[in-house]
């Protein structure tokens, strides 16, 4: 089963300094029909006003990763992990038994624009811990590895059975990715514009792969470069 989601069929949420689209319901945007997608429970397009952003507030037992589009975002927990990141950074907080934690626009002239994606960890009550890696490595239609299992593969060391990658793709650039049909699959369409075996997918836009396999070509639209997640899940 192939599972779209349209930029536009998105919740929305704004608060002044903050534009949301959200996936999946989350806060003030509920739709039972969209509550996550196997542990893939939140993925928020967050715009954020020069200087302003999410004051102290606290989770448990969820793995939350920030993905920069542009601008800069500040990061800071009670675990001691922090700091300032970049585009196309990707950061990991395992809030694991109980974090608190800021994130604001770091510049105080520029908004921000991140992904924020919560998944389900694999164990409850771990030790709360903080990461980020940078994509200085990535070429143009390879998907780069940016988490895993533990780490045991590479990238972040996620608590949960996913591997999270990363890709570009320029104008007529492509890239293969084969299903395994006991996997589910998420792509999300960060940034540009892409074709995904005859469906065009705009930035926002997002395919869920269930019990599908076989090959899925990937292939860059439109003058600038796309940017991709994918990510590959447990079934359920």
């Amino acid at each position: 089963m192939i599972i779209e989601r349209p930029s536009s069929a998105r919740g929305r949420v704004q608060a002044g300094w903050l534009d949301s689209r959200h996936t999946f319901s989350f806060g003030g945007y509920y739709d039972p029909a969209w509550m996550g997608f196997g542990c893939l429970r939140v993925i928020n397009e967050d715009r954020v006003d020069p200087g302003a952003g999410f004051a102290p507030h606290r989770h448990a037992n969820m793995e939350i990763l920030s993905y920069v589009l542009s601008g800069a975002l500040a990061h800071r927990d009670s675990s001691g992990g922090g700091g300032v990141i970049g585009p196309r950074t990707l950061q990991w907080m395992s809030a694991g038994h109980g974090v608190e934690h800021s994130e604001y626009n770091a510049s105080q002239t520029e908004p921000v624009h991140f992904l924020q994606i919560w998944v389900q960890s694999d164990r409850l009550n771990a030790q709360p811990a903080y990461a980020h890696s940078d994509a200085s490595v990535e070429h143009d239609g390879e998907f780069v590895l940016r988490a895993s299992r533990d780490g045991a593969r590479g990238g972040l060391p996620i608590r949960q059975d996913l591997l999270l990658y990363s890709l570009t793709l320029g104008a007529g650039v492509s890239a293969r990715r084969t299903l395994d049909g006991g996997r589910w699959y998420w792509l999300q369409v960060a940034q540009g514009r892409i074709e995904v075996d005859g469906r065009v997918l705009e930035a926002g836009d997002a395919l869920g792969f269930r019990e599908e396999s076989g090959e899925r070509v990937l292939t860059g639209l439109g003058d600038a470069a796309a940017d991709v997640l994918w990510f590959d899940l447990p079934a359920g």
